[in-house]
């Protein structure tokens, strides 16, 4: 195959030339465009804002369905991160008697239109990743996951969580093992303002 040599000497851009991948400024432009406006915050970002703040939080665990659940405090700090894009929470709480350190990311993927999530802990090398849709103006936003159980080894478990704001000072955080039932319950937390 012979190629043309432009007066660089580059022959990769008469190449992408010739099958019509070299974009013309105004196409460039136009893409750039687009890159920025879907990178922008809007009001799914905004509505994440209710979540800002410092909290006191009771965490409620059932281990088996219809058990008394065990109950736990904590506290969480939660601030918006990279210019309005995610919400960054950190969590100080106990499990099984321990205490421990866990972070949460979310954002909203303009693109995909959907609400992710991932959350991660000084308890183990797993990190927990979801996804899912708000509703009700963005103040119930429920995510569907697969999760790892560090006690039993189990993996993929199907894990779904909805998280409520109730009002500028309390929201909820629930979740329920998809694999025990479409409602079993097996962590609500309860966040109270500060």
């Amino acid at each position: 195959m012979k190629y043309d040599v432009d007066e660089t000497g580059s022959t990769a851009v008469r190449e992408r030339a010739k099958h019509g991948s070299v974009k013309s400024d105004s196409e460039k432009q136009e893409v750039q465009k687009k890159m920025e406006s879907v990178g922008e915050p809007g009001p799914q970002h905004k509505a994440l804002e209710a979540l800002v703040g410092n909290w006191k939080a009771e965490v409620k665990c059932w281990m088996e369905p219809g058990a008394e659940p065990k109950i736990s405090q904590g506290t969480a700090t939660a601030t918006m991160a990279l210019k309005g894009r995610f919400l960054e929470e950190e969590f100080q709480g106990e499990m099984m008697g321990q205490p421990f350190i866990g972070r949460t990311l979310m954002g909203y993927d303009n693109v995909k239109q959907t609400f992710n999530s991932v959350w991660i802990s000084d308890m183990q090398t797993s990190m927990f990743t979801s996804e899912g849709k708000g509703d009700t103006g963005n103040k119930v936003i429920t995510l569907e996951g697969k999760s790892t159980c560090p006690s039993t080894g189990q993996t993929d478990i199907p894990v779904r969580s909805v998280l409520r704001v109730i009002s500028p000072d309390k929201h909820t955080f629930e979740m329920f093992n998809a694999s025990k039932g479409e409602n079993v319950k097996t962590m609500e937390i309860t966040y109270t303002r500060k």
